[in-house]
């Protein structure tokens, strides 16, 4: 009995032996990398000055803009009629298009109200718009919605040394 136990289990190792698949080894392929592009950096072109000036009214901005289109600058009005009130500039250029917090005093009191301006011809037009107010910020309701008046361009001029 041994005998054909033995028989049987050399057997079956031949049979198994000869069913097992061949394995075949696939090489990797070699990715060779590109070398890394040149970034391109663009760097501020230091400020830039508007100003729009209409029968003893004058609204002043001045801003830089980095390589990743923030801005960052100065807004002052001085409207006949109404308190000066001047600030900071802070926002972000999208597309042709300045969206930025412009923070202010105005007799006393410091506020933060949303302003855009469109880019064209060389000029910025201040946009107008249904706005709200929020955590003590005035913000246009539907930017989609904002209306650019061309009479109120602000023209580049040059920068004051201050």
């Amino acid at each position: 009995m041994k005998k054909v136990l033995t028989l049987i289990a050399v057997l079956s190792l031949s049979v198994f032996a000869s069913c097992k698949k061949e394995t075949t080894t696939i090489e990797p392929v070699q990715i060779t990398p590109s070398p890394p592009k040149e970034a391109e950096l663009v760097e501020p072109a230091g400020d830039q000055c508007y100003a729009w000036r209409l029968n003893g009214s004058i609204i002043e901005m001045s801003f830089n803009v980095n390589s990743h289109q923030e801005v960052n600058g100065k807004l002052s009005y001085n409207l006949v009629g109404k308190d000066k009130n001047e600030g900071t500039l802070i926002g972000n250029m999208k597309g042709d298009t300045l969206i930025a917090d412009y923070t202010f005093n105005s007799e006393g009191v410091s506020s933060v109200r949303e302003v855009a301006f469109l880019q064209k011809d060389g000029t910025f037009i201040e946009g107008y718009g249904d706005v709200v107010t929020a955590n003590d910020k005035v913000s246009f309701k539907d930017k989609s919605k904002l209306k650019f008046d061309a009479k109120n361009s602000l023209v580049k001029v040059d920068c004051k040394v201050e």
